[in-house]
């Protein structure tokens, strides 16, 4: 009786702490991947002089360019508000933090939406005309203009 006594406040602490930990785990997110974000994973850099890497572009990539594509993912604003006409386009939302945790940052598009769209945490679907950009500036490697909301 004694033992038992003892033990429940353990499993008390045990109960309250044990759940405080499983709410706090990320949410899995819905898998945006789809034939045109492999595509775009496929681009690479390769070291092309000391201290100077080159990206390139797959001969199956760079045929996009100037396609009309439809692509799902996830909102990543690039200014505060919450009605925006530009943002980048990820397959993993901003609240899994794309640029922390292991690997790769993930491939991400630079949008430009003919219509400015409120922001959502949720998955969205885009059509739009790739704009594969090979030309060695910093700006983004991948654009989708003129596109709408499905």
């Amino acid at each position: 009786m004694k033992n038992s006594i003892l033990k429940l406040p353990l499993i008390i602490l045990f109960l309250f702490f044990g759940s405080e930990r499983l709410s706090a785990q990320v949410q899995v997110h819905t898998d945006m991947r789809t034939k045109y974000w492999n595509l775009i994973g496929l681009r690479y850099e390769k070291q092309v002089k000391p201290l100077e890497w080159k990206v390139f572009f797959p001969t199956e990539l760079k045929a996009l360019n100037n396609k009309v594509i439809e692509l799902p993912g996830y909102i990543i604003p690039t200014k505060v508000g919450n009605k925006f006409s530009e943002f980048m386009l990820s397959v993993v939302p901003i609240e899994s933090c794309p640029f922390c945790g292991s690997g790769d940052i993930p491939s991400m598009v630079e949008v430009k939406m003919s219509n400015p769209i409120i922001y959502t945490s949720k998955p969205i679907k885009l059509r739009g005309k790739i704009i594969v950009n090979d030309s060695g500036d910093k700006r983004s490697e991948f654009f989708l203009l003129d596109a709408v909301q499905l």
